[in-house]
């Protein structure tokens, strides 16, 4: 019989101190007024101190009724019962929760806003279909290699980093309690080797299209449109990266002026940079607009309305059986300029690639776009490639030149 009645209970509630019912079951009243029911027990040699919840919700005869049932799972069952409930508080954490935690708990220290944004968007699109809906606790080595090994030769580096930031993410985890080990090490199992292939040790540039094949290739994209296709056409004609393209808003452009200001922190560089957009160009924002969804301002949105994964635009090419790279097409221009004729310092500016030497950068301040008046290199160029890019459309076998049209 215990020591305790449920008319002391009440008494002890509005007193400080600790009452004991007997066989490790006591009643904690604390100076704030929380009161609640614990049960000490030895377990392995160590004390173990289990809350039973709160004197204000829980009765003492249910306090009693638990505490039998936490005996006996200690003391003959051999449970831990302190483990499992760990476990369990683990089990509703699951990883696209955790690492967008561990994202905004560290934002203040991401050295730039595009470097914190991308941590997060390579955990989105390759993580989080795989591991986004798993409980942290549960996630092994195996499901990492399971999200590793389709994009580990195909895209080194980024698997790389993608494999730091799920460890990273477990790793916090684990100092939160909500997984019982450390992430697995890469120097472990998600070695190259050992859980996972050797990667190409030499140094590969993305694969790009000739530049000879993109006014076909472009031919076919155009026959179903989509958000998808269009953002790759418009990469495709401005020179521009992917993430530039997939992050632009309607209130980047001046259609009107035929500039696209791409903000700083959409860029590599961190640095603001102006596109010069030219007649296929300004095409292409026209059937974007054609098909422009009303809630939100994203140019080429995902289902969601929000920008589409990075792997959408490579899908494109995948689905249209090409086995070229979606940053490659900036080579394909670069190669198309250099044949043309046009300076390597305009190619290099419109591409927005930092000047290489250091006396140049300091006293080069001109962005060849010249003035309404007259325009620079760089419009003449924008312009002159996607004549290229338009200039004979097969229809039907046939090649017939296309329009010069200007899209408003």
């Amino acid at each position: 019989m215990g020591k305790l009645s449920a008319i002391a209970v009440k008494a002890a509630l509005s007193s400080p101190g600790t009452y004991q019912d007997g066989d490790g079951l006591f009643l904690k009243v604390k100076k704030t007024g929380a009161a609640s029911w614990a049960l000490r027990l030895q377990r392995d040699g160590k004390r173990q101190d289990i809350g039973l919840g709160s004197a204000k919700l829980v009765t003492l005869a249910e306090a009693r009724e638990k505490a039998a049932s936490f005996r006996k799972a200690v003391k003959i069952e051999r449970r831990d019962i302190l483990a499992e409930r760990k476990d369990e508080v683990a089990a509703k954490v699951v990883f696209s929760e955790a690492a967008r935690q561990y994202h905004a708990e560290n934002e203040a220290g991401w050295k730039s806003t595009v470097y914190a944004r991308q941590w997060l968007a390579s955990l989105e699109n390759y993580a989080f279909p795989r591991l986004g809906h798993l409980p942290t606790g549960s996630i092994s080595a195996a499901d990492i290699i399971d999200v590793l090994t389709p994009i580990w030769q195909e895209i080194p580096e980024t698997a790389r980093q993608v494999r730091n930031r799920i460890c990273s993410v477990l790793d916090y985890a684990h100092a939160k309690g909500w997984r019982s080990t450390e992430a697995p090490s890469g120097s472990g199992s998600l070695k190259a080797g050992r859980g996972l292939p050797r990667q190409v040790k030499q140094k590969q540039n993305r694969k790009a299209m000739p530049y000879v094949a993109v006014p076909p290739f472009l031919t076919a994209l155009r026959r179903r449109p989509s958000f998808g296709r269009l953002a790759l056409e418009l990469l495709i004609l401005t020179g521009t990266r992917s993430q530039e393209v997939r992050l632009a808003r309607w209130d980047e452009f001046d259609i009107e002026s035929r500039l696209w200001t791409i903000p700083a922190d959409h860029m590599k560089r961190g640095k603001a940079h102006i596109v010069p957009l030219s007649d296929a160009a300004l095409t292409v924002l026209a059937k974007a607009n054609a098909l422009r969804l009303i809630d939100t301002d994203v140019v080429f949105p995902g289902a969601t309305g929000n920008p589409m994964s990075d792997m959408t635009l490579l899908k494109v090419l995948r689905d249209m059986s090409e086995p070229y790279h979606v940053h490659g097409f900036r080579s394909s221009l670069t190669d198309w300029a250099a044949n043309e004729g046009f300076p390597d310092a305009v190619v290099e500016a419109a591409l927005a690639h930092k000047t290489p030497d250091a006396v140049q950068a300091a006293y080069r301040r001109t962005t060849y776009l010249g003035t309404p008046d007259k325009p620079g290199a760089r419009i003449t160029l924008m312009q002159a490639w996607g004549r290229y890019c338009y200039s004979r459309l097969a229809i039907a076998g046939k090649i017939v030149s296309l329009p010069n049209k200007r899209a408003r």
